[in-house]
């Protein structure tokens, strides 16, 4: 393909190339090694092309694409492509994948049916191996007939095809089942901490400082007793929290509360453990929620969105947006949680950025857009920047209702 001109931009998996000509975009390059490497690829497929500033139509392309691979809504579909050159059948194909949209996939069988070639799966692989347009053609979206991620021709492999699909909210094989496991995180933590690095160099000095990513699942049979320990826990330290939740759960045959042995439970007994009169309340209307079906099940909270989940917590009484957002992170394992009305995480961004005032919910959440689909981790590594600052002060942390 002809092209007249190309730049290199940056994006949340690093710095990417296209190039330009008469007809619309000639190519895209997903990011090498380093810039050198892009740059040397991009002269190598375009050799009559020099570096120069995009003009406006193909700036608005690289929007586009810097934008979706933040995890924004962005439509690449009618970004007009260069093709005189591409093989019939290869046109077919990246058409049919230029269909699928962000957060969906297919086999490379489906492709070939909608390429009007049935069977041809391998051919389909060849033709997305040899792809001029990644990104804008989403040949990432193209798995195996078994749902295994398959390969993948760009710097990074595999790795890389994994890291575009999990920003577009891909949920692959493999999750550790829900409150359960050996407390392993159900998504990929080295492609999430190796994103992280991509997309802030600031965030990539902290991981460098604190070291490897250590948080874990905390297990639960359900997510009434995930609830319940999160309202006993809220403003004690952890040895007074966890006093008075053993306290709480030894009222109980084999020291597990349900929601209807809680109701029958008198107020003098739930008081003796050490609940206060508001945490008694709290816990009162957790029970009869969950009796009356309010609170959704291990199976149901499975399918349910990060706000949905929210917003049905938070009409139990004691449990607000953070505690939810506890739940998201510590229980559930979400990986794009970002707790911005935590005091921890917005004291360790003004550590890390050296602000000399705690960021707004509002600037921290306008910054954090840039650790997205992982802001969990980046929170994660924001309060172990407060805690090492407390340790080289000798300074204990406010306390919390859970441990982060």
């Amino acid at each position: 393909m002809m092209a007249s001109g190309f730049a290199l931009f940056d994006t949340a998996i690093g710095r990417c190339g296209v190039a330009w000509g008469e007809r619309g975009v000639a190519g895209v390059q997903l990011p090498e090694a380093g810039e050198r490497e892009t740059r040397a690829r991009m002269l190598q497929r375009f050799p009559a092309a020099g570096e120069a500033a995009p003009p406006p139509e193909v700036q608005r392309v690289i929007d586009r694409i810097v934008a979706l691979l933040r995890g924004e809504p962005s439509d690449l579909s009618a970004i007009a492509l260069d093709m005189e050159q591409v093989p019939a059948f290869h046109r077919r194909v990246y058409e049919a994948a230029r269909a699928i949209p962000p957060g969906m996939t297919l086999s490379y069988g489906d492709i070939a049916a909608r390429a009007g070639a049935p069977g041809a799966a391998r051919a389909v692989g060849q033709a997305l191996g040899r792809n001029p347009f990644p990104i804008i053609v989403p040949c990432h979206r193209v798995l195996a007939a078994s749902g295994k991620i398959g390969g993948f021709s760009a710097e990074g492999g595999v790795a890389t095809k994994r890291r575009m699909l999990a920003i577009e909210g891909v949920q692959l094989s493999g999750v550790v089942p829900l409150f359960g496991g050996d407390g392993a995180l159900g998504f990929d933590t080295e492609l999430a901490v190796a994103h992280l690095r991509a997309s802030d160099p600031t965030m990539a000095r902290v991981i460098d400082e604190v070291g490897p990513f250590g948080m874990r699942i905390r297990p639960a049979p359900s997510v009434f007793a995930a609830l319940l320990r999160s309202i006993v826990n809220q403003q004690l330290n952890g040895k007074a929290a966890a006093a008075i939740y053993a306290r709480v759960c030894a009222l109980f045959p084999r020291g597990r509360p349900t929601a209807g042995r809680l109701l029958r439970t008198s107020e003098e007994r739930l008081r003796g453990a050490g609940l206060s009169r508001s945490k008694l309340l709290s816990l009162r209307d957790l029970a009869q929620k969950a009796e009356d079906g309010a609170i959704p099940t291990l199976d149901e909270i499975a399918n349910m969105a990060d706000e949905t989940i929210i917003e049905r917590l938070s009409e139990v009484r004691g449990i607000g947006r953070w505690s939810a957002e506890m739940l998201l992170m510590f229980r559930l394992g979400r990986p794009d949680v970002l707790p911005v009305d935590d005091f921890g995480v917005r004291k360790g961004f003004a550590i890390a950025f050296d602000k000399s005032e705690l960021p707004s919910p509002k600037e921290l959440a306008a910054y954090g857009a840039r650790w997205k689909p992982y802001r969990t981790v980046a929170s994660w590594y924001l309060w172990r920047v407060v805690e090492r600052a407390a340790a080289r002060k000798v300074m204990p942390l406010a306390a919390a209702e859970e441990e982060p």
